[in-house]
């Protein structure tokens, strides 16, 4: 099933322009992976469609008030994770007990959280790979050349800031520069 759902996402990223790199000797098993920029709902469509093509899943966090049916159904086929926001423990910690839990598991996060122009990211991310001692991957959806590319890998240290300049300089040699006030 893996193979055809590749074919079709080849066959698919063809038909939309586009062009989606091969993953990079870093990627593993484990990761937060955050993609820049947000613009439209087809950038979810893309990310999706390059799980398929890769062979692997990607999960996405959704607030379990979500979950119901029918669309727990369609939540949980395109790697829905439902995110009890009343827990006592919050989404990060939550989070990171699902990554210690799986062998393999991708968590996709676009930090700007909206499509619309932004002052500031959410750093939620960061706060999840820390504490699940994984590490994020960059992505960057190249508009101008129709390509979905690799830019880099960060091990969270010890200071966000830090991190978070470094991710910004990262995107910003690829072109994309966003604002480094967090929430």
């Amino acid at each position: 099933m893996k193979q055809l759902l590749s074919l079709i996402g080849k066959f698919l990223y063809l038909l939309m322009g586009w062009e989606f790199e091969p993953l990079p000797d870093y990627f593993s098993h484990k990761h937060v992976i955050i993609g820049f920029p947000h613009t439209s709902n087809m950038d979810t469509i893309r990310a999706f469609i390059g799980y398929w093509i890769v062979k692997r899943t990607g999960h996405i966090m959704i607030k379990k008030e979500w979950f119901f049916w029918p669309m727990s159904v369609v939540f949980k086929m395109i790697g829905g994770i439902p995110i009890d926001r009343k827990a006592s423990r919050g989404a990060v910690e939550q989070m990171a007990d699902i990554f210690k839990d799986r062998d393999e598991f991708l968590l996709a996060i676009v930090p700007e959280g909206t499509r619309k122009e932004v002052k500031t990211i959410k750093t939620g991310f960061w706060h999840i790979a820390k504490a699940a001692d994984v590490s994020i991957i960059c992505w960057f959806l190249d508009n101008a050349n129709r390509k979905t590319r690799w830019l880099g890998e960060i091990i969270p240290g010890e200071n966000m800031m830090d991190d978070l300049i470094r991710i910004r300089d990262i995107y910003e040699k690829a072109g994309y520069r966003f604002p480094l006030e967090v929430v």
